[in-house]
């Protein structure tokens, strides 16, 4: 009777999210523990007055066996009652924006913990040129704050590997967040919106991030294995810091000479772009968005903030889009895992 009711008690602690390991660990402890001796008596007296064979020393350590299961038993039990008070968060069928003090820029902020999550399955984009044929990641999974000035999203994905080495022929893991330039009643085409009908996308690639967290842009530091020998502009007949110096470098770094911001050096981990259909992505006039990326133990957790887009209120609905690019499979550009268009709802105030 004593180990049904012990063996009962671990499969309920396993119910209420007990790790696999320490339930298996309970459930051996009730089976090994042995049964009492059915010679004893209501006092415990080792059973003399019914002439029971064991050996009264035995039973003491049966006891002390049927205490240390006990004991451990209560101080699980004790632990599991505590983590029940954190619950995880809500799961909703829309990205529910929550109002918050301020806008948390690490994904890993306490802030998130109870913020309503919403998983978005994603889909090819195989509708224009170039586009992709083989699924790769499954789905995001948002969460989203506003200070009522500025909107967050942190956006997790399962991605096995970690790819955010710039250079030939590689492919940089990375996210974007799009939303109607103006809320309206119709949203424009999720499709990178429509002529005259524009939408705001925030990008976010590992490789930038990489920069803006400390790595060098140099040769020797994305190519280990390289030996610089020379170098025009670093010859001894120039002064070094000269304008004669910089002028030789800027013809041996043409987009940085031009100003092309893909070229660097980068303040922030994320670019402001705007569209009006399929192929006609241009970069903002100004980024005003920032974001901060951090691989997880599955893959990446990303916080992205802009502006509260314009006409989004309490109880307003609007609309919202997440694509992923995964570095290994050679996604870039076109080449996608995306959503359509998901409801987007700032929550009305208690």
């Amino acid at each position: 009777m004593r180990n049904r009711m012990q063996t009962s008690m671990t499969l309920n602690l396993a119910k209420h999210g007990l790790p696999s390991a320490i339930v298996e660990t309970l459930h051996l402890q009730a089976k090994q523990a042995p049964p009492p001796s059915p010679w004893m008596g209501e006092g415990g007296d080792g059973g003399e007055k019914f002439g029971d064979p064991t050996p009264t020393s035995v039973l003491p350590r049966q006891r002390g066996r049927m205490m240390r299961c006990c004991r451990l038993l209560l101080v699980v039990a004790v632990l599991v009652l505590g983590a029940c008070g954190q619950r995880p968060p809500a799961t909703t069928a829309e990205v529910v924006v929550v109002s918050q003090p301020a806008i948390p820029s690490d994904p890993t902020d306490g802030a998130w913990q109870n913020v309503p999550v919403h998983a978005s399955p994603l889909m090819l984009q195989d509708i224009v040129e170039p586009r992709l044929l083989k699924a790769s990641t499954a789905e995001v999974r948002v969460r989203a704050i506003t200070d009522g000035t500025r909107l967050a999203f942190r956006i997790d994905w399962t991605d096995p590997t970690r790819d955010d080495l710039p250079g030939v022929a590689r492919f940089s893991d990375a996210v974007a967040v799009q939303l109607p330039a103006t809320v309206a009643a119709d949203a424009p085409a999720p499709q990178m919106g429509e002529k005259g009908r524009a939408v705001e996308i925030t990008f976010w690639r590992a490789s930038w991030q990489a920069t803006v967290d400390g790595r060098k842009e140099s040769i020797t530091e994305l190519y280990p294995g390289a030996s610089v020998d020379h170098y025009p502009f670093e010859a001894a007949s120039l002064e070094k810091g000269s304008a004669a110096q910089r002028e030789m470098a800027a013809r041996y770094a043409p987009a940085l000479a031009l100003g092309n911001r893909m070229a660097g050096p980068r303040e922030r981990p994320v670019e402001d772009l705007i569209a009006e259909g399929p192929g006609t992505v241009t970069t903002a006039r100004s980024t005003d968005s920032n974001g901060r990326g951090q691989r997880t133990d599955t893959g990446w957790s990303v916080v992205i903030s802009r502006t509260l887009p314009r006409g989004m209120s309490p109880g307003k609905r609007s609309q919202v889009a997440f694509a992923v690019w995964e570095g290994t499979h050679q996604e870039a550009g076109a080449r996608k895992m995306r959503t359509g268009w998901v409801p987007i709802v700032v929550e009305a105030k208690k």
